[in-house]
């Protein structure tokens, strides 16, 4: 049920939630909103839209959301900080993140856009360190047992290289170090799992450096989890039917950076006059 609701009271008969249904299941009678229940998508646009707080969807109340407008908001220039400085961090402490930061964290990353609304990303955490020193002990484990026999997957061959190098330097070349790691995934069948789990990922990157958090995005463990021992997906509990987008180390950066970097401009192909 969606228990759509609408406060007389409040509403001023705008006709907003209706124009701006992505659904477009939204119909005003005699000014006031109606909707049809089997179109809906749930996205929360109607009570988001609604200028006066007058619309309740998915028994929610819209006193509780918060308010958005230019001073909650982040300046330009911060943003722009934020995105030219984020860096992928290779070297961590070995202190945990408390774990209502990391399932807040989850939490704020859990409003990121899917298609269609789909919302069924699934979000592995790794948020025990103990448990993190056992993945990764695990992990080399199983890539070295695939190198040995039957060989690593076609395509995949620099992962030995890595490995080699890894034992040589001392380096935890699957993980570097780090103390979590999130691995997000969205069933095969689902509109477009592998753009939902990257766009999750580069929300969760950017609100984790806001609190002082460094990240990775992890190729090496996503080839190992997803493709070279897969039943490493098995002990972390990744279904089956799932896609694994990508996985993420993270945790407190042993290393600071003083600066953006000065990237060339990019390539942009402009249509149009």
């Amino acid at each position: 049920m969606l228990n759509f609701r609408i406060d007389e009271d409040r509403c001023i008969q705008c006709g907003e939630c209706a124009a701006d249904c992505p659904a477009m299941c939204i119909s005003l009678d005699n000014g006031l909103p109606e909707i049809h229940e089997k179109r809906c998508i749930r996205c929360q646009h109607c009570l988001a839209v609604c200028p006066t707080a007058a619309l309740s969807i998915l028994d929610k109340d819209p006193d509780d959301s918060r308010p958005l407008h230019k001073d909650s908001l982040p300046a330009p220039e911060k943003m722009e900080t934020l995105l030219m400085g984020r860096r992928s961090v290779r070297r961590y402490k070995p202190d945990p993140v408390p774990k209502e930061t990391i399932r807040h964290l989850l939490q704020i990353t859990g409003h990121a856009p899917t298609g269609m609304n789909v919302r069924q990303t699934l979000y592995t955490v790794v948020d025990d360190p103990e448990v993190m020193n056992e993945v990764r002990a695990a992990t080399l484990r199983r890539v070295k047992e695939v190198i040995e026999d039957p060989g690593l997957p076609k395509g995949l061959e620099i992962v030995g290289k890595y490995v080699a190098a890894g034992d040589k330097m001392g380096v935890d070349i699957f993980y570097r170090g780090a103390p979590h790691l999130l691995i997000v995934s969205s069933p095969h069948n689902g509109p477009s799992p592998d753009a939902d789990c990257l766009i999750a990922l580069s929300q969760f990157e950017l609100l984790a450096a806001t609190m002082g958090l460094g990240t990775v995005w992890d190729g090496l463990a996503k080839w190992a989890i997803a493709r070279i021992a897969p039943d490493l997906r098995e002990r972390l509990g990744i279904p089956e039917d799932h896609t694994i987008g990508y996985a993420m180390a993270f945790g407190y950066p042993a290393v600071t950076y003083y600066r953006t970097t000065q990237h060339d401009a990019p390539a942009i192909n402009v249509v149009g006059s």
